[in-house]
């Protein structure tokens, strides 16, 4: 299994490198210490963590979908044409940007700093990798 290192995993578990090392103090993840004598933690096990930590903020409103992959947010940028919108939210640590029509943001009344939900619904994901991570 990939390992990582402490501060590695607290970025991708959008927690500081101390909370990581008392989830380790208290057996939420396992430690161990890699070639160079550093303090790592397995990818995998860390991926569990993030799984059953997730607290997405709930969807305002009560809309129910069926889209799975719902991203509550707030609106950080507009630009708006005659005909086209780009609507950018910031979702947790995700930037998520949208293209619609500008009737589009004027009947969802868009402004900045509301707050928005960017729903994806695509039967197309790519997944990319970093060279020389495992």
């Amino acid at each position: 299994m990939p390992q990582m290192r402490i501060r590695e995993a607290a970025t991708y578990l959008g927690v500081s490198g101390d909370t990581v090392r008392r989830w380790i103090d208290r057996g939420v993840l396992r430690g161990s210490t890699d070639a160079s004598g550093r303090m790592v933690v397995d990818g995998f096990e860390v991926a569990q963590v993030a799984r059953e930590h997730f607290a997405a903020p709930e969807v305002p409103g009560g809309v129910v979908s069926s889209a799975r992959n719902r991203f509550v947010g707030i609106v950080t940028g507009i630009r708006v044409d005659t005909v086209m919108a780009q609507v950018e939210l910031q979702c947790g640590p995700f930037r998520v940007v949208s293209l619609m029509s500008s009737e589009a943001v004027r009947d969802l009344g868009l402004e900045l700093g509301s707050v928005a939900v960017a729903v994806v619904k695509s039967t197309t994901v790519i997944v990319e990798t970093m060279e020389g991570e495992s």
